[in-house]
């Protein structure tokens, strides 16, 4: 039987931050992971060049049933500090938008920085591993029984993730290991995901497939500003992506298809000033043909604007920039970037991820009921988590 002092099971971006800074403190870890590389949703996140931090990242950017767990994680391994490990391997990367910061190159240089870093702290790594059980020897020792042999360590950490793209091997499996040790996971369920329609409004906006508007979208708990996306399936983009964590089924979501605009006080002015001009012509000026198409009744668009009365004026108003609809769901865990809910915080320590009643068992990363907004903060918690974790296993 081979014993470690570290065995983390989880090879992605919290399991292998979490390698590097246990190895450093010379503790003999070993890495196990089912699939056939490492970081396999590093390598594919950011359009495949991972969005790896935020400039901007606190705790107000992440959801949970204890919105305050994050903080000493965060605090403690931040942005910055990342960031020049990413400098230390002149890692050449750029600011993309709203502090989001991105691989100039590719996401194998991610990759490749954890990787060299596993390998000065002397860390193993076992890939192609299917775990059968884990046990715990009275309060000491942990017992992993692999396909291929049984491992033996003092500390053990669970760092699989969630339930996002499952062809990407994502499984439930840290969430059956969380319950096995009778701690409460929260019901988990798809994150930063697209939205599909009712069959009505999918028919109706199918032709807005490919478009983007920048937007204001609202739920009953938060309201974003940026791209929203017409696709076939139904709503995407940034701002859908960042309220579908917020919605919950069978809410209306509130879409300002003009946030910057005062339409009413524009149409008005317009009145009387631009005579014979139809509606639609003037407001071509601010959104795409098809949408107005998709969105206004024609007979109003075609309308040359004397002739709108003040009710339609406030009515055409009242639709752009509050247009409401209901979607029928989302997309899952298919195309959903991150997993909400997870394991209950209650259970750990904040300070360094430990299960408080079972000395020697730690939760890291997304299987912890932590999930960050769109725009590198679900990797900045991964490498936050890990390192807190890392000082003490």
């Amino acid at each position: 039987m081979k014993k470690f002092d570290v065995i983390i099971i989880g090879a992605g971006a919290a399991g292998l931050m979490c390698a590097i800074e246990a190895g450093k403190r010379n503790r003999s870890v070993l890495v196990l992971d089912h699939a056939n590389k490492v970081g396999k949703k590093i390598l594919m996140s950011g359009g495949g060049r991972c969005n790896f931090t935020n400039f901007h990242t606190t705790h107000e950017n992440y959801i949970s049933q204890n919105p305050h767990f994050c903080k000493s994680a965060l605090s403690r391994y931040t942005q910055w500090d990342f960031i020049a490990l990413v400098n230390k391997y002149k890692i050449p990367f750029h600011e993309k938008t709203l502090g989001q910061l991105f691989c100039d190159n590719k996401a194998q240089d991610i990759v490749n920085m954890l990787l060299a870093e596993c390998e000065k702290a002397g860390v193993s790594i076992q890939l192609h591993t299917r775990i059968t059980t884990v046990s715990q020897k009275g309060t000491q020792l942990f017992s992993i029984q692999t396909e291929q042999e049984k491992l033996q360590c003092e500390s053990l950490v669970i760092a699989t993730g969630g339930l996002s793209i499952p062809t990407m091997g994502a499984s439930p499996f840290g969430y059956k290991i969380a319950e096995q040790f009778a701690l409460k996971v929260w019901p988990t369920r798809a994150g930063l995901v697209p939205f599909t329609l009712q069959p009505a409004d999918k028919a109706r906006l199918d032709s807005l497939s490919g478009v983007a508007v920048t937007s204001e979208v609202s739920s009953l708990r938060r309201r974003f500003d940026e791209n929203i996306l017409f696709t076939h399936r139904g709503l995407s983009g940034p701002a859908v992506l960042q309220i579908s964590s917020y919605w919950e089924p069978g809410e209306e979501i509130v879409i300002n298809l003009l946030p910057k605009l005062d339409l009413l006080h524009l149409l008005k002015n317009a009145k009387q000033n631009r005579s014979q001009v139809m509606l639609k012509t003037q407001l071509l000026e601010y959104l795409p043909k098809s949408v107005l198409a998709a969105l206004l009744p024609s007979e109003l668009a075609e309308q040359p604007l004397p002739a709108i009365s003040h009710k339609q004026c406030a009515e055409t108003a009242d639709l752009l920039h509050q247009w409401t609809i209901k979607p029928n769901g989302t997309e899952g865990y298919r195309t959903a970037e991150v997993t909400l809910g997870g394991v209950d915080t209650a259970a750990l320590s904040s300070k360094t991820m430990e299960v408080r009643d079972v000395p020697g068992l730690y939760f890291i990363g997304e299987v912890v009921d932590v999930t960050g907004w769109l725009g590198g903060f679900n990797f900045q918690w991964a490498w936050s988590s890990a390192w807190a974790a890392g000082q003490v296993v």
